[in-house]
């Protein structure tokens, strides 16, 4: 078994994840582990695995990390496990995915499985492939601008204090998309392949994993007042319900924005608009509990 592992999730995440090595050794399962260096090397390290013969790689890290790891799965009929060891973990929330070492290890072991069809995001710079999420506007200018030391040290405490400081410097330009090729204006955007955004809070109810296409959420309303309004809605469970909120299913999404926009996907920083967003061209098998 091939274990991909982010040393940016810190020792007490890391803890967690040799207490799961353990178990996994001591019932007889040959462990590679092997650590990322850089972003973009899960995915390179994926992939010389699956070259390999690998048959299941597991990703030990947050959404970002998983993300990677599948899009160097991508094309081949390795399975994907997951170790949560993130900072949201959201796609393990989203897929009923177990946190308890001896969960996550029985899970490893025995291998049942669940189709996930990703998203792509092409831009200027290549393609990006996304397991749950992805976001234009602010939350994409917070992401982007987020002190890496500060995350480490309070985890998702650290998104709601960077959300409050990044109200005063985040210049709210107006978006333009194309939904399925009806044009349109909003303040920000998110697309989402799963139900949930931040962590287990709801935002897309319509989502499927496995099947084509995303949820879009459109929030019309735009500035700093706005932005607190929807990021006070979302541990309440109100967000998909507030003012300004336009939900809708959707298979080709296209961001044109003349003036570039930050964006994020999985939680990490994707880059600048125009983006387009389509569905993987297959499904990858994630392990379950």
């Amino acid at each position: 078994m091939i274990i991909i592992f982010n040393p940016v999730a810190g020792r007490r995440r890391a803890q967690a994840l040799w207490r799961v090595l353990d178990i996994l050794s001591s019932n007889g399962v040959r462990i590679e582990l092997v650590e990322t260096q850089c972003v973009g090397h899960a995915e390179k390290l994926a992939r010389t695995a699956v070259q390999a013969g690998a048959s299941l790689v597991v990703a030990a890290g947050g959404d970002g990390t998983i993300a990677e790891v599948a899009n160097g799965l991508m094309g081949s009929p390795a399975k994907l496990g997951v170790i949560p060891i993130g900072t949201a973990n959201v796609l393990a929330h989203e897929l009923g995915l177990p946190f308890v070492p001896t969960r996550i290890a029985a899970a490893l072991a025995f291998g049942r499985t669940r189709a996930l069809r990703p998203g792509i995001a092409s831009g200027a710079t290549g393609q990006r492939l996304f397991v749950q999420m992805l976001g234009v506007g602010f939350d994409g200018f917070v992401v982007r601008t987020m002190p890496l030391p500060l995350k480490r040290v309070l985890g998702r405490g650290a998104y709601v204090l960077h959300t409050m400081a990044s109200l005063r410097r985040h210049d709210f330009r107006p978006l333009t998309l194309r939904v399925d090729g009806q044009e349109t204006q909003t303040g920000s955007a998110i697309v989402s392949k799963g139900r949930f955004y931040g962590g287990a809070y709801q935002l897309a109810r319509d989502a499927v994993p496995a099947d084509p296409g995303f949820s879009v959420s459109l929030f019309d309303r735009n500035g700093p007042m706005a932005a607190l309004m929807y990021a006070a809605a979302l541990p309440l469970g109100l967000l998909a319900n507030a003012p300004g909120v336009r939900q809708m299913r959707a298979f080709d999404i296209a961001f044109i924005t003349n003036e570039p926009i930050a964006a994020q996907a999985d939680g990490d920083y994707l880059g600048t608009t125009p983006l387009r967003i389509t569905d993987a061209p297959a499904s990858i098998q994630v392990i379950v509990d």
